[in-house]
C-alpha cells in the first residue's frame, strides 16, 4: 500500500465539478484507492462517497491506494489535488 498526504487548496474543495475529476483521474488507475479524512475512508472511484466526507478547502486528506500501479495512482492524485483542479 501506498499512501501520501496533501493539503486541498481550492476553496471549494472537493466538492461536484472537482469531486467529478477527482474520481475520473482516480478511474483511470487498476489499483483500488482510497481517500480519507479523519479517519473516515471511502473508495476514491466513488462520486458519493467522496463528496459524502465534505472535503472543504483547507483539509488535509490521505489518498492510498494498492494495486500494481499504486504509486502512480497516488501520485497522480496528489498532483490534480495540488493543482487545485486547474487542468
Amino acid at each position: 500500500m501506498y499512501v501520501k498526504e496533501v493539503l486541498v487548496k481550492n476553496k471549494a474543495g472537493l466538492h461536484a465539478r472537482p469531486a467529478t475529476f477527482f474520481i475520473q483521474k482516480a478511474n483511470e488507475y487498476k489499483a483500488t484507492v482510497w481517500v480519507e479524512k479523519e479517519e473516515r475512508r471511502v473508495n476514491a472511484k466513488s462520486l458519493l462517497g467522496v463528496l459524502s466526507l465534505g472535503i472543504i478547502g483547507g483539509t488535509t486528506i490521505k489518498i492510498m491506494a494498492d494495486g500494481a500501479d499504486e504509486e502512480d495512482a497516488v501520485d497522480g492524485l496528489v498532483a490534480l489535488v495540488d493543482s487545485g483542479f486547474a487542468d
